[in-house]
Order: C-alpha cells, then sequence, then structure tokens
C-alpha cells in the first residue's frame, strides 16, 4: 500500500542533467548504516555507496559495496547503459539522463522507472531493518522483447570517513560456491561482502576488471581528495520477461540470515514496518508531508552497532539501548541533537517506547554530571565536550513525561538529575560552572568548542563563546523550574527548595545582565572569557530559547520586542540565520573547503532546525495566530524534492535563494519542522 508518494519528474529536454547529479536519496538499516547515492547512480561522495555496513567495534561504518553497472542487453546485441559513470578529466557517462522516466520516493523508499525501447523497467533499493542486507530489486512492467539485463557491482573496502583514495585496494578474493559469491580484502579483519542475484536463471560471469580515476565531484567541492578507484569481481546476467523480477542482495551477515526473506517478502516486511509507524503516530502526522517526515525521522533512530557491553546491560535491566544519528552522511550519535529531536522523532511519531530507550540509554553514560557530547564511530565511550548537551536532556525528559507520565522513568533518572545539577553547582569539567555572585552559568576552556555553535579547525574555535551564554542560562533556568518540580512530585521537598532558590537567582540576574536596550534584544554572551561586564551584543538565535522554553527564562513584557527582532533579522524560508547581516563577521553563503565552511558554519549561515524554537516563541507572543505560524514553514514540503529527497538538510545559504548544503539528511531538522508543523495544524 503506498502510503506517501515523492515524485522527481525527468524530462531530458526540459532539465539540467545536473539535476540527477546533485539530488540524493537515503535509505537507512536501523543500526546506523545506510546505501545513498545520486538518482542518476553516479557516486559524487566518499560516503555514497549501495552498502555502507554498520559493522561491531572496531571497525564502524565500513563502505562495503559502492557502485553497480547496469546494462540492458537487446537480442539485436544493442547495450544501453542504465546508470551514470564519471572519470576524471570530465569523461561522464549519464545513461540514466536518457532513459529514466521517473524517480519518486514511495513510503520513503527510492523506485526508479526507465523507459527503454518498448520497456518499462522499476528498479528499488532496500535495506532489511536491523541487518547490514540491502536488496537491489529490477522489475520489468512491461516489455516488447525479452533483454538481458547485467549487473556489475565494484568495490573498495574502506572506512567511510576514509579519503576515496584510502582504503583496501585490489586484489580482493573471490569465493563461489553455487549461487553465492563471497568478496574479502587480503590481509583484512572486515566480514566478507556476501552476495547472491535472487533468480533462478542468474549467471555470473567471473571478469576481474579494475576501474581508475573514479570522480567525485562533490568531495573536490568540499577541499578533499576526489579522484579514487573500484574494482569489480565480474557480473551477473539474467534473461528477463514482464513481470519478472530479480534482485542483488548484498550483505555482511551470515548466509542463514541472508536467505530468510526473499526480495518480495522484504518488501512485503518493510512495507508492514512502515504502516505501523503511520498508525503509531499522532493523527496529524499520519499523512500528506507530516506523513513524508515521519519516514525521514525513521531514519535516525538506531540500535548502535557494536556497542555489545552497552546493550548487554541495558537487557540485563529489562532494557533496549536506542540513540539518534545527528545526520546523514557523517555524524554519529551526539548528545544535543538527540535531545533537542526526541520530541519530533520520537513522541509525535507514537514512538514513546524508543523516547524512553534513548533516555535511559545517555543517562548511563553521565560522568561529572555531563551526558556525551558525541560518541564516535566505531568507538565505545563517548566524548563530553559540551555545556548544553546535559540541560537539553532535562527538556527531553518533561517533554517524554507530558507524552506519557512515565513516573518509573522519572524516578530512576531523578537521582542523576539531582546529581548533575550538583556538579553545574560547584563546578565540573571545561569549567561549566555556576558563578556564585549572580547564580548564572558560565562555561569556557582554551581550545573547547562546548555550545552548539561548535565549529573548530584544528586549534581555531571559531565561535568560542566563552562566558555566560543566553541559551546556556536559559536552559540553566528551565533545567532548574523542572527538577523543582520534580523532586517535589516526588516528595524531596529540601532539593525542590534548593534548586527553586538557584532558579529564582539565576532569572533575576539574567533579566538584570542579558538585556540590551539599545538593540531591543539580549546579549549573546555576558562576562566574555570571564571578564566582568565585557558583552557581546551580537545578534544571533540563541535568545529565542530565553523564551520558547516551557519555563521562560526572560520578562514576558520583552518577549515582543526580542521575536520581532529576530524575525526582522534572523528569519529566513528555510530557517534562522545564525548571525545578524548587520554584523562586520556575517558570511552569507556557506560553501568551498572545510575552513570556508566551518568560517560561515555559525557566522550567519541558516539552521533549519531554529524554525522550531521561533515558532514556540513567536506563539508565546501571538498564541492565537497558529495560521499565520504555519506560513513560516510553508517553504520546507517544497525542499524534500531539493538535494536530499525527502528529508530536510542541515543548513542553508543566508542569502537567497539559499542552496542547501552540510549534511542532506539532519535529525534535529527533520524533528522540528514536524514537531512545529503538528503544532501548527
Amino acid at each position: 500500500m503506498v502510503f506517501t508518494s515523492r515524485t522527481v519528474p525527468w524530462d531530458k529536454a526540459a532539465h539540467s542533467r545536473e539535476l540527477l547529479l546533485s539530488r540524493e536519496w537515503l535509505v537507512t538499516n536501523g543500526l546506523g548504516g545506510f546505501a545513498s547515492g545520486t538518482i542518476a547512480g553516479a557516486v559524487t561522495r566518499r560516503y555514497h555507496g549501495l552498502l555502507i555496513a554498520a559493522l561491531p567495534t572496531p571497525h564502524g561504518r565500513t563502505v562495503m559495496w559502492s557502485h553497480v553497472s547496469e546494462f540492458l542487453r537487446f537480442p539485436d546485441d544493442d547495450v544501453v547503459s542504465l546508470g551514470a559513470e564519471e572519470r576524471a578529466g570530465g569523461q561522464l557517462d549519464l545513461g540514466a539522463a536518457d532513459y529514466l522516466h521517473e524517480f519518486r520516493l514511495e513510503n520513503g523508499l527510492p523506485v526508479w522507472t526507465y523507459r527503454v525501447r518498448g520497456i518499462v523497467l522499476e528498479k528499488r533499493v532496500l535495506m532489511l531493518h536491523l541487518q547490514n542486507t540491502v536488496h537491489l530489486i529490477y522489475r520489468i512492467l512491461e516489455a516488447e522483447t525479452r533483454p538481458r539485463l547485467e549487473l556489475r557491482p565494484a568495490f573498495y573496502f574502506r572506512h567511510y570517513e576514509s579519503a576515496v583514495n584510502e582504503g583496501l585496494p585490489a586484489p580482493y578474493h573471490l569465493s563461489a560456491i553455487e549461487d553465492r559469491y563471497e568478496v574479502s580484502a587480503a590481509q583484512s579483519e572486515l566480514p566478507p561482502l556476501r552476495m547472491k542475484l535472487a533468480n533462478d536463471d542468474a549467471q555470473f560471469t567471473v571478469s576481474p576488471q579494475s576501474i581508475h580515476q573514479v570522480f567525485y565531484r562533490v568531495e573536490q567541492s568540499r577541499g578533499y581528495a576526489y579522484e579514487g578507484e573500484l574494482w569489480s569481481p565480474g557480473f551477473f546476467v539474467v534473461d528477463m520477461q514482464e513481470r519478472d523480477l530479480t534482485a542483488i542482495i548484498a550483505s555482511t551477515e551470515a548466509w542463514d540470515i541472508i536467505n530468510v526473506l526473499t526480495p518480495e517478502t522484504a518488501l512485503a516486511a518493510e512495507e508492514e514496518r512502515r504502516a505501523k509507524m503511520l498508525d503509531e503516530a499522532l493523527p496529524e502526522a499520519r499523512s500528506k508531508f507530516a506523513a513524508e517526515l515521519v519516514f525521514a525521522g525513521d531514519q535516525f533512530i538506531i540500535t548502535p552497532a557494536g556497542r555489545f557491553e552497552e546493550a548487554a546491560r541495558a537487557h540485563a535491566a529489562g532494557d533496549e539501548v536506542r540513540t539518534v544519528i545527528a545526520g546523514y552522511h557523517w555524524f554519529t550519535d551526539w548528545g544535543r541533537d538527540t535531545m533537542i529531536s526526541l520530541e519530533g522523532l520520537t513522541l509525535v511519531t507514537g514512538r514513546c517506547l524508543e523516547a524512553g530507550y534513548i533516555l535511559r540509554t545517555f543517562a548511563h553514560y553521565v560522568r561529572y554530571g555531563l551526558i556525551p557530547n558525541m560518541f564516535p564511530d566505531g568507538e565505545k565511550e563517548g566524548l563530553y565536550h559540551t555545556a548544553d548537551a546535559t540541560l537539553w536532556f532535562f527538556h527531553a525528559l518533561s517533554r517524554y513525561l507530558h507524552y506519557t507520565d512515565d513516573r518509573t522513568t522519572l524516578h530512576l533518572l531523578l537521582p542523576v538529575l539531582i546529581d548533575v545539577a550538583e556538579y553545574h553547582l560547584r563546578g565540573t569539567r571545561f569549567n561549566i560552572h555556576v558563578d556564585p555572585r549572580d547564580g548564572l552559568l558560565a562555561q569556557g576552556a582554551e581550545g573547547y568548542q562546548l555550545t552548539w555553535m561548535d565549529a573548530k579547525m584544528g586549534d581555531w574555535v571559531v565561535t568560542p563563546r566563552r562566558g555566560k551564554a543566553v541559551e546556556i542560562n536559559a536552559l540553566w533556568y528551565n533545567a532548574l523550574e523542572l527538577l523543582a518540580r520534580w523532586c517535589r512530585e516526588e516528595g524531596d521537598v529540601k532539593h525542590a527548595e534548593k534548586y527553586g532558590d538557584a532558579a529564582k537567582s539565576a532569572r533575576d540576574s539574567f533579566n538584570q545582565r542579558f538585556w540590551f536596550a539599545d538593540g531591543g534584544y539580549l546579549f549573546d554572551v555576558v562576562d566574555c572569557n570571564g571578564q566582568s561586564q565585557a558583552n557581546d551584543s551580537s545578534c544571533r538565535p540563541n535568545q529565542l530559547f530565553a523564551i520558547s522554553l516551557e519555563h521562560p527564562v526572560l520578562d514576558q513584557k520583552r518577549w515582543a520586542s526580542v521575536v520581532n527582532v529576530a524575525q526582522k533579522k534572523l528569519l529566513t524560508s528555510v530557517g534562522l540565520r545564525s548571525l545578524s547581516p548587520d554584523h562586520p563577521d556575517y558570511k552569507p553563503i556557506y560553501s568551498g573547503d572545510l575552513r570556508s565552511r566551518d568560517g560561515a558554519y555559525h557566522q550567519g549561515t541558516v539552521w533549519a532546525w531554529l524554525i522550531g524554537p521561533f515558532v514556540d516563541a513567536w506563539l508565546k507572543v501571538h498564541p492565537d495566530d497558529t495560521t499565520r505560524a504555519r506560513k513560516f514553514l510553508e517553504t520546507f514540503p517544497q525542499h524534500l524534492g531539493d538535494d536530499g529527497i525527502g528529508t530536510i538538510s542541515e543548513v542553508f545559504d543566508a542569502r537567497e535563494p539559499h542552496f542547501a548544503g552540510g549534511c542532506i539528511a539532519q535529525a534535529w531538522s527533520v524533528a522540528e519542522v514536524l514537531r512545529s508543523w503538528i503544532k501548527t495544524a
């Protein structure tokens, strides 16, 4: 059954061929693994491939299957290429442009339709949930002749972050038993890639081939190595007739797992899983644009592969491990992104059980009053350089309790939350501490980027924001108010009074210190670098959290002014600028090499996720005007047809036409747009 469909029409006479190379698709497996590429079929990023497997520690996510060349051979020996390959020096084979009729997402999954000499061929990519297994499925829908389908897979095993000219070069070893083939790399501890063609009439021809000078155009534009090589052991061949179905199945799983599901049963199982997803979501999220975002959001919720000790601990306690991938293709699970995304990804989508798993998973990793900033790929322990992720944990728990009233989880986590508050009050790592003179939370350590504006290249911290940052203190006040309430509800009067008093002190000082009267908005940081009265008047979106959170720290009489300034200087059709255009450091374009991009990352670049707190703050000023609030979101449905098809990008240029950049799929972008869409329904 088709619940959602998004079509990217293709007319070779009317559309630029570049569209097929710039639009990307993504399929995930619930482990952190994925398949992704361009509509055309060319690999343009190091992260593109048909199987990027999420392997156990220490391997992490690994590119196991990079590319497939697809041909139709007709009885008169005419051969047609259906995909795309690009070589250095401008050699581009873009057969897809001549024969592609349509690309669409059907229930969030990619489908290609080709028309060639009276034949209509359909192709689908499917990853099996919680397996490192991909099915590349072909079906003839109409046929005037009987074509032969030839498929040549190509590989270059490497970690997904490795440059395209690094990895495990040929020779690879190919072994075959009946219809089962295994490709392995010499002197490697990686599992073999197991492949088969799911068609009784299929044949495999051994014909080793090295493919040189493969050109990765996006890597070149981003300032990285952009020429690599691939290796192919040979090609599959199958004669197809109308309604015939065949599929290449590739996997790092054992053969007894691979053989459980045929392509037909795998498709049916995934369709059933997606139907359940919509059934569990809030009614407002079950159709059209919102339903597309439900499917997009599913891509980020994972059971992390390889963290076996963590899983064993959770299972022993009758629990499960879940986390959130911050973005595709390159992010892992980040604490801040997870907590901000929790409501949009799990609560409005009805996945409350998994929301609880996520909260309890991160609670287990609290160290020195902090949750991890992020988990490096392929590693078991997190990094803790963050001043705000732990405070977002309080917000996420509050939203979880709003939807579930799960007092058992609250009772379980309350001692952890009290420990967090105590560490902040007396001081913890990275100079995170409450200033006893005013009750405000300060942070900052040389060489570290501790707020969400965290760009760093080498020793250069682009936006250090050391001192008392506006959103850190809005979050701190919100956390104290929540904790005081939870302590009262659990009968802990002593701690309730203590945190209530701390909240009052923070609120009084905040309203005295952060108001920038000349601008009619809030300072971004006060006491910069620990220097009293050294205040940063940069106009940034961070001030909105002083209004948007459950317990706003800012006096209500100033809400309208802050929202009006943000609307005038920061709001765009795809999110909010990270810095006002009138600032001398403002950079409107996010492009170029790493230094150029990091220099613009939080210096003007638009972030889609910030539309969520803006809508929250705007509705607090205009509580009865959800119609106008919805208009702030009206561009996002169109964006689902651009860049990463069916999902929302990480960032955009601050200047029109707001080209997308960064990750093609970002968790908090999807989560906050979906949450705001439901809120303004």
